[in-house]
């Protein structure tokens, strides 16, 4: 993979000033200008709903970007629940688990709390326990969650990238050691889905959600939900009218139907067919699989990897094993300003701090012009 050319920077799609250098992916990931310009038509469009259209806008836009999803997952489109948060797929896949008393639920420690929450009270419900799982520094988060992993487990809960330290897990080898223990995996793609390979057929997860509003450039409350086929007559959060059969015959909505349309669609949010959302995040769905998840993994890959070489010197180090290609969490040297983030920001320059790491999480969108003012500006608050 690695031999193959990388893309070149795509920063014309994107509404970012020449002075703004925005490095933070992983907190927010800004739409590009025409997912922006497909929902203010869209908006538009309901400022005169007499243009809204039944099959087109109520049915159709969903549906083709369900497809959009589905080959990012690697997924049959049936295979997909359109949702409003990643909590909401976690919790409709708690709703559909159910552990033996005193076995245990596995999560990573300081993994994001939407992923912790629902895994607590559902161990609390059913006398399972919750296990967090530690690593040590000299061990990567995939030897820690497999040490963990035994007789005892009854969910593996975690995601593809620590959100935190940005340390990658081998979710196949993961998967191989929960089905040997007849564990369910749930994973949260979040912070790599469309930006890093995933393996649907090696890792057969039984659940797996993403936030569309971070790497994947698209709004703020949709995600994608994939559901394992053996789980797809399970229960949906909730009991709503589009996901029954035949719900596209409005004069027949009355005629209440027990059976629910085809696939993971049972699950589907209420109001799936957000007027507003659903175009801006088929625009932005569209750019990423153009640009597609391997060779955005490889161009950020090289890009994380020069920055972090030449933020060196300045005492940024880059050791967190097993790192994702592209997330670059760094420790900071002793004495760094505590307000380093803010004084960054003053320079127009957008990172995070998680703990007592620097998170720079670069997208197709930055350039080397972004990464040397980025690089010079550090050294002086450094």
């Amino acid at each position: 993979m690695n031999s193959l050319p990388s893309l070149s920077p795509q920063r014309d799609p994107f509404d970012l000033p020449r002075d703004t250098c925005y490095l933070n992916a992983a907190y927010m990931g800004p739409m590009p200008s025409a997912a922006v310009a497909a929902g203010q038509d869209s908006y538009a469009r309901k400022g005169q709903p007499w243009h809204v259209q039944v099959q087109a806008d109520f049915f159709d836009a969903p549906e083709a970007l369900r497809a959009q999803a589905a080959r990012l997952f690697g997924a049959t489109t049936d295979d997909i629940a359109l949702v409003p948060a990643a909590s909401y797929g976690l919790s409709t896949a708690a709703r559909n688990l159910a552990p033996d008393a005193k076995s245990e639920i596995l999560v990573l420690a300081e993994q994001f709390p939407s992923n912790v929450y629902v895994w607590r009270d559902l161990a609390a419900a059913h006398g399972a326990r919750m296990r967090t799982v530690s690593r040590t520094d000299d061990q990567n988060w995939t030897e820690a969650m497999l040490a963990a992993i035994s007789p005892a487990t009854s969910i593996v809960a975690c995601p593809q990238v620590h959100w935190a330290d940005g340390g990658a897990l081998d979710l196949a080898a993961i998967s191989d050691a929960a089905r040997r223990q007849g564990a369910a995996l749930v994973l949260d793609l979040t912070q790599s889905l469309g930006v890093m390979p995933f393996d649907l057929q090696a890792i057969q997860p039984d659940f797996a959600v993403a936030a569309a509003y971070k790497w994947l450039l698209g709004p703020y409350a949709m995600g994608f939900l994939y559901v394992a086929p053996h789980h797809q007559d399970g229960e949906p959060l909730e009991q709503n009218w589009i996901v029954r059969d035949k719900a596209e015959d409005f004069a027949r909505l009355v005629d209440y139907a027990d059976a629910h349309a085809a696939g993971a669609r049972r699950f589907d949010m209420g109001e799936r067919s957000n007027f507003q959302l659903v175009p801006a995040a088929s625009a932005s769905l569209d750019a990423m699989l153009g640009w597609g998840a391997d060779a955005l993994s490889r161009t950020l890959g090289a890009n994380t990897r020069a920055l972090a070489d030449h933020l060196a010197p300045l005492g940024l180090r880059a050791d967190v094993p097993d790192r994702a290609a592209h997330y670059l969490c760094l420790s900071l040297p002793d004495g760094a300003p505590a307000d380093l983030v803010s004084a960054l920001a003053a320079h127009k320059i957008y990172v995070s701090q998680r703990g007592d790491r620097l998170r720079i999480t670069p997208h197709i969108y930055n350039d080397e012009t972004d990464f040397h003012r980025f690089a010079s500006v550090l050294e002086g608050l450094l």
